[in-house]
């Protein structure tokens, strides 16, 4: 079946549902890196991670037939858009569902005005730097408060560049 890209509320309830159990998978995969941490870095690394709805700039999820399969969301920082949430179902994974995400983003923010797209993910989560690295995006230093996780890397692209 095919996936289309549909761009929906941030409160969506089908992105809601893929978000949450994104957190959950993260939580898992990330322990051990806030074990150590005394509540209150804990709390504050939880802010870092967190995306208010406010801040939701646009929100967009992929669709299998009636069935949400992926999601992701953009934020203004500064002078670009970050990339948010990206989030494919574990039972789509490697269809290319997250490449499509991606590439709508990259549409959204050149209708927006912006010429840069840039994001944090974790060095536990390679698959996601393999898409990025994929797409066209280059490491750049850790931005914003993402120095506080020592797991942080960062990524930029120019949306004037094609991607593979």
């Amino acid at each position: 079946m095919a996936i289309t890209i549909a761009r929906v509320a941030w409160d969506d309830p089908r992105g809601v549902a893929l978000r949450t159990a994104m957190d959950a998978e993260m939580s898992a995969l990330y322990a051990t890196s806030i074990v150590a941490r005394t509540p209150d870095e804990a709390a504050e690394i939880n802010a870092i991670i967190a995306l208010q709805p406010e801040d939701v700039v646009a929100s967009v999820i992929a669709l299998e037939g009636d069935t949400a399969v992926g999601h992701a969301a953009l934020k203004a920082f500064e002078n670009s858009l970050e990339v948010k949430k990206v989030v494919v179902d574990p039972n789509h994974r490697g269809k290319g569902i997250s490449k499509l995400v991606m590439l709508e983003l990259e549409d959204i923010a050149r209708e927006k005005g912006f010429s840069s797209l840039i994001l944090q993910t974790g060095d536990r989560q390679p698959e996601a730097i393999a898409l990025y690295k994929r797409l066209g995006y280059v490491e750049i230093p850790v931005f914003g408060k993402y120095g506080l996780l020592d797991v942080s890397i960062c990524f930029e692209k120019k949306l004037d560049q094609v991607a593979s």
